[in-house]
């Protein structure tokens, strides 16, 4: 009898857990919208997958359950595809570009061979599980980042080191939903990562000095230079570099200048080596109204409220070099 009494324990706690993991993972897809959440049986749901199966059974039980959520559910797959074509094709996209580092005398090709050697692609979260060190660098949206930093801690292994490439966003938001917030930091590489030499190493308020240690010494084995930044909107780069940005979109929309006497102005007034509506285009408007919105959320400063011209060429999809155009044409 006691035998049978542990058994029946065993499967409520585990049922009790499956519920807790499933709301906690569609809570964070569905933007903290619990009225949702409450429509679900957890009598039903428990009798679904068990714990040790994929965040994709989990969705799948209660998208079954739940007309809404299954309508999310399509909605999430549609933004974010997983597949492995995905990864291939970023793979031989590095394959390129290491190969005309060899065209161009600047690498050798047993070291194209090696650092190829050294990487692999996956569809699979789970092909993750015995990493030491798993960085993040999704779309810019902090309920998607949320949700995939609940599926990680559910799948790599205790101990490992869990870090976001946000370039704005609240990494403590990130770390608080994860099992292990001291083992949570942000690593902010720059666009184009294998040219920018800078690295910020985010410290939320959880994270422990081993893990912020851990984090500066990765950045410095690729041969990055760390530095550490306490956890603020923006940083210390994009806190200081998006005002600029914003301010050079007011001036093109109010007319003072031509967008190429802007862009042309900064590069030979300041020295530098693009212009902001040039940059704007490399890195990306839609993210870039994404950072200005999370700075201004946080700061109430006038120069971070996204000028209405940006927002509008987002709108369009005019998106910068990504979709072919943006402050430029890059069809031609």
């Amino acid at each position: 009898a006691q035998t049978r009494l542990d058994t029946v324990l065993a499967q409520e706690i585990e049922a009790r857990q499956h519920v807790d993991f499933t709301r906690r993972t569609l809570q964070s897809y569905i933007g903290q919208s619990p009225g949702v959440l409450a429509t679900l049986d957890p009598a039903r749901l428990a009798r679904g997958p068990a714990l040790s199966d994929s965040l994709e059974d989990l969705i799948n039980a209660a998208a079954n359950r739940s007309p809404e959520i299954a309508s999310l559910k399509a909605r999430v797959e549609a933004m974010a595809p997983r597949v492995q074509a995905t990864a291939d094709a970023t793979i031989a996209g590095l394959e390129k570009s290491l190969q005309r580092q060899v065209d161009k005398g600047r690498l050798s090709e047993e070291d194209r061979d090696a650092v190829l050697g050294r990487v692999s692609g996956t569809e699979r979260i789970a092909d993750l599980a015995d990493c030491d060190l798993v960085i993040e660098s999704v779309v810019e949206d902090l309920a998607t980042k949320k949700a995939l930093f609940l599926e990680l801690d559910h799948a790599v292994k205790a101990g490992a080191i869990l870090a976001t490439n946000t370039s704005t966003l609240p990494v403590i938001e990130m770390a608080v939903e994860t099992g292990r917030a001291d083992r949570f930091c942000g690593i902010h590489f720059f666009n184009p990562a294998p040219a920018m030499s800078l690295v910020e190493v985010v410290r939320p308020l959880t994270a422990s000095d081993e893990t912020i240690a851990q984090a500066k010494q990765f950045a410095a084995d690729c041969g990055k230079n760390p530095v550490e930044v306490a956890d603020r909107a923006g940083f210390i780069v994009n806190a200081l570099l998006f005002p600029y940005l914003n301010n050079a979109v007011r001036m093109l929309e109010n007319g003072t200048a031509s967008r190429d006497d802007i862009d042309t102005a900064m590069k030979g007034g300041c020295n530098f080596p693009m212009g902001p509506l040039a940059l704007l285009d490399l890195v990306g408007l839609d993210t870039s109204v994404a950072i200005l919105d999370a700075l201004y959320d946080e700061f109430r400063d006038p120069n971070y409220s996204t000028v209405p011209l940006l927002r509008r060429m987002v709108s369009a999809g005019h998106l910068g070099r990504k979709s072919g155009r943006g402050f430029y044409d890059y069809q031609r």
